[in-house]
């Protein structure tokens, strides 16, 4: 990890606070919608997944997306604080956040694989703070100007914005009804570019909270323009695959695609990784594995539950003392020897 001076060192730790408080809000956000879709759906108003808005009169609903508002604030201000790389991949806690508030309020079971898989988020989230990259490559808003212009973000850009397209004129109509990952995918493409956006504007306020004259740029007010575009794609399709399908499939699929889309866009457009040794490249990798191990367990098996009937044959056998069976007691070695000759005894009576 490269040293840093003592100014970038506070803005690191600045940045990684308002990560890691972005993600509670933004964990709590997706159980307030959840509530509120649910209410309605309870009420028969035509549902989000339908192409209905009533969740716009619903206050839970409303709760949910100031709730989204303050940890995505708190996102933007981050990443004008600490790289893309660090920030991103700590929306894992999120993932957590939101699968412990559903077991209370949304009656969604976790088990021990569940309790697992939290520790294994904490874990590799921990990893990645440790090994991220904490320089930045872009300070200022002509610096981002260059490296927009470079031909691999050229080449990603064109790439996100057809594949946005397809997914959503041609893929949702058919299958966003029936597969989870059509709506997920429109939200993480467009998020890679929309984290971009928030990279710059807080750029720009940074420089404009030191005197600069950012509000003359325009590159400034292009990517506030881009950034309204993809935020309001991205909770049109969150809101379709939340009220489609279960909140513990939507938040981690969304999470590992989200973060992986940013991921390669940072990598493309800050080069955030050249600056990094091979120790830290392959840290921060394990520790994005850690996460996604961490998720897959805490909903891959969120509906097994313990019982007998799910244990091998051998260890199923007589079930004592803490499982709420007497004990059976063993035989003593004099008491087998003694079985065996009487047996032996009425064998021999037999055949006499």
């Amino acid at each position: 990890m490269t040293a840093l001076s003592p100014a970038n060192r506070y803005d690191f730790y600045i940045g990684l606070g308002l990560a890691i408080s972005s993600s509670v809000f933004i964990g709590g956000s997706f159980i307030l919608k959840k509530k509120g879709l649910l209410r309605l759906a309870s009420k028969g108003s035509m549902r989000a997944g339908q192409g209905g808005h009533a969740y716009l009169k619903e206050w839970l609903w409303w709760a949910g997306l100031l709730s989204m508002g303050a940890g995505e604030a708190a996102n933007f201000v981050a990443y004008a604080f600490a790289p893309a790389t660090l920030v991103t991949p700590l929306g894992a806690l999120s993932v957590l956040v939101s699968a412990v508030l559903s077991s209370y309020f949304l009656n969604e079971r976790l088990n021990v694989h569940g309790k697992i898989g939290c520790v294994l988020c904490i874990l590799g989230s921990s990893v990645m703070v440790i090994h991220a990259p904490q320089e930045e490559e872009v300070d200022s808003l002509n610096a981002m100007a260059e490296k927009l212009k470079d031909p691999g973000f050229i080449v990603f850009a064109a790439s996100v914005v057809v594949s946005s397209l397809i997914l959503i004129f041609v893929a949702g109509p058919r299958y966003g009804q029936k597969n989870v990952l059509v709506y997920v995918l429109i939200c993480s493409v467009i998020g890679s570019l929309s984290v971009s956006c928030v990279k710059g504007l807080g750029i720009g306020i940074k420089e404009l909270v030191m005197g600069q004259s950012v509000l003359k740029n325009p590159l400034f007010w292009v990517l506030l323009i881009c950034l309204v575009a993809c935020i309001s794609t991205q909770i049109n399709y969150l809101n379709k695959a939340l009220d489609i399908f279960n909140t513990s499939i939507v938040t981690p699929i969304y999470y590992v695609f989200f973060t992986t889309a940013v991921m390669s866009c940072s990598a493309i457009l800050f080069k955030e990784w050249n600056r990094m040794r091979a120790d830290n490249i392959v840290g921060t990798f394990s520790g994005f594995l850690t996460i996604i191990l961490g998720i897959f367990l805490l909903h891959a098996f969120k509906d097994i539950s313990f019982t007998w009937d799910t244990l091998p044959l051998f260890l199923r056998g007589q079930r004592g003392g803490p499982w709420g069976k007497p004990y059976v007691v063993l035989p003593s070695q004099e008491a087998e020897t003694e079985g065996r000759q009487a047996w032996r005894g009425s064998q021999q009576s037999i055949f006499s």
